[in-house]
């Protein structure tokens, strides 16, 4: 499996609770952000899943926090794909402090492919699938 590079940022004080650490609420933040490009990553484009009337949406989601993150670190997150099946798609995303590249968290979440017009899951379409599982490979 291959590990991409997907976004960074910083942390605000803003993102730091009563504790002086980033809030939880935080994290989801940079992840969530950080998953919109997974599938752009696997050469798979959303305008194009978009213009088929199709769309991806969360049905399972974990977070496991390793090392607190404080104002003023810089953090990247970085995603590979784990597994594909006929409608889903799985992939971990790990939240590391830029600098010292120490791993703060980690996500695993699991993607249904939606049919937008009739609001239910479908089955991935053939190229898609046939896209993520090279990822999944590589």
């Amino acid at each position: 499996m291959t590990w991409h590079e997907l976004t960074r940022g910083i942390v605000m004080p803003a993102h730091c609770d009563a504790y002086g650490h980033m809030n939880v609420r935080h994290y989801a933040a940079f992840f969530d952000d950080a998953g919109w490009h997974m599938f752009a990553k696997a050469g798979v484009s959303l305008n194009e899943l978009r213009a088929k009337g199709l769309g991806s949406v969360v049905a399972s989601l974990t977070i496991d926090f390793h090392h607190e993150l404080t104002a003023g670190q810089l953090v990247l997150v970085q995603g590979a794909f784990t597994r594909v099946g006929g409608k889903s798609v799985h992939y971990e995303l790990r939240l590391y402090e830029a600098e010292s590249m120490m791993h703060c968290a980690t996500q695993k979440t699991v993607e249904v492919c939606f049919d937008t017009r009739a609001r239910a899951s479908t089955a991935l379409p053939d190229d898609v699938r046939t896209k993520i599982q090279r990822a999944v490979e590589a």
